[in-house]
């Protein structure tokens, strides 16, 4: 195992790190929420808000994450599933998604709450996925959750064009065997395409995805107030 982890980058703690950067995050949310609902497209609204409250780059890629119209936080709410609904059911996990946002919150990277109550990180995959010290714990707490759900199975997808998806493939299904879990791993070339149009519950906290699935289950949320973990967590909307 390395030394590296999903930490905060340099320059975070100016851009979140305080209430007048937060409260100015809240308000250009707003404003973001009031374009979507009305119409606008993402780009030209993010575009429009980050400049009125002169975000920085970093900052509006959260403002993206964190913003949806109240017609896509109505369905995503209608189609969100409590654990009790999981039992005996199949279940399929957006891999990267899940991993590496969970590896971030371990690794007190912020977290950012958005209007839909999905949790979001400013880490990403950029063709190569690493092994970071929190993957280990990460897994774990994936099996916690799929132990108490009596799920029937979970199937992880992963983008198979990513390096080192075969990587984490093998030692997801090593753990696996290792623990007695029901798990099973795929490689898709399209995952986002395969978790939307999949029939069963899917977890995930890709705003396309969650916009186009039959079914969801907010994981990190769950296990944030299951497992009492320590989340260096920042919330876009209005309290």
């Amino acid at each position: 195992m390395n030394n590296r982890n999903r930490g905060k980058n340099t320059g975070d703690d100016n851009l979140f790190g305080s209430e007048k950067q937060i409260g100015k995050l809240k308000l250009a949310v707003q404003d973001m929420q009031y374009l979507l609902t009305r119409g606008y497209a993402e780009k030209a609204s993010s575009d429009l808000v980050g400049n009125r409250y002169r975000l920085k780059t970093r900052q509006i890629q959260v403002l993206r994450g964190a913003s949806a119209s109240e017609e896509q936080i109505h369905e995503r709410k209608l189609k969100q599933q409590d654990i009790s609904a999981l039992k005996n059911k199949t279940i399929y996990l957006d891999g990267f998604n899940v991993l590496i946002l969970l590896e971030s919150l371990l690794s007190e990277a912020y977290i950012f709450e958005g209007v839909d109550g999905c949790l979001r990180d400013l880490s990403g995959v950029h063709g190569t996925y690493k092994r970071v010290n929190q993957t280990q714990r990460a897994i774990e707490l994936v099996a916690l959750f799929f132990q108490k759900s009596q799920a029937q199975k979970l199937i992880w997808i992963f983008d198979q064009p990513v390096s080192n998806s075969v990587r984490i493939k093998q030692i997801i299904l090593d753990f696996a065997i290792e623990n007695q879990l029901n798990w099973d791993v795929e490689l898709q070339f399209s995952p986002d395409k395969f978790l939307a149009e999949s029939s069963d519950v899917i977890i995930s906290s890709d705003a396309w995805i969650l916009d186009h699935c039959k079914e969801w289950f907010n994981l990190i949320g769950y296990l944030i107030k299951e497992e009492n973990l320590f989340v260096n967590m920042i919330q876009c909307d209005e309290e």
